[in-house]
């Protein structure tokens, strides 16, 4: 039985899941925050090195990964929009299921929550997590990235192994 909003407001786990997005949000601020002040402070946008991890700041404009990064107004703030219509959607669909894809839900959500706030208030979001193995780097990515890419890999990974009790057969 699906419930409305306003029961799911008044619902006990209203607050256990307002504390996971929270939670993931302040996470995700906290090392953006440090990475932005120290590459600030420091005039310097490599905050560490090593042999297969360097954080160094960088401004993604596009999406996930620096995906349809391009330098037009209009692009981004349609981007923009099509980013939180779809956050939105995935709010509402965390609301309607239960469970562990609930809180895959919630943890793109969260992540998406954390990286739209960096583009309203940045006007770009900031990456800085950099993997990489000798010459070949992988995409550079945030905390948020982090928490979207796992709600992803727990949503795949439920539809192909989890067996929904409510479906007929």
């Amino acid at each position: 039985m699906q419930e409305t909003f306003m029961q799911y407001l008044k619902n006990k786990y209203f607050f256990i899941d307002l504390t996971f997005i929270l939670i993931i949000f302040f996470l995700d601020r906290i090392s953006k925050i440090y990475i932005i002040e120290f590459a600030k402070n420091n005039f310097d946008n490599k905050v560490f090195n090593s042999k297969y991890l360097d954080l160094n700041l960088i401004w993604n404009e596009g999406i996930a990964f620096g995906l349809f990064s391009f330098n037009d107004d209009l692009f981004y703030n349609i981007l923009t929009v099509l980013i939180v219509i779809i956050s939105m959607i995935v709010l509402i669909l965390s609301f309607r299921t239960r469970g562990l894809k609930k809180y895959a839900f919630l943890s793109i959500f969260a992540g998406s929550l954390g990286n739209l706030y960096d583009r309203f208030f940045y006007s770009a979001v900031p990456d800085f997590i950099d993997f990489h193995i000798n010459d070949f780097h992988w995409f550079i990515f945030n905390v948020a990235d982090i928490f979207i890419t796992i709600g992803v890999l727990i949503m795949i990974m439920t539809e192909f192994f989890v067996k929904d009790k409510f479906k007929n057969d």
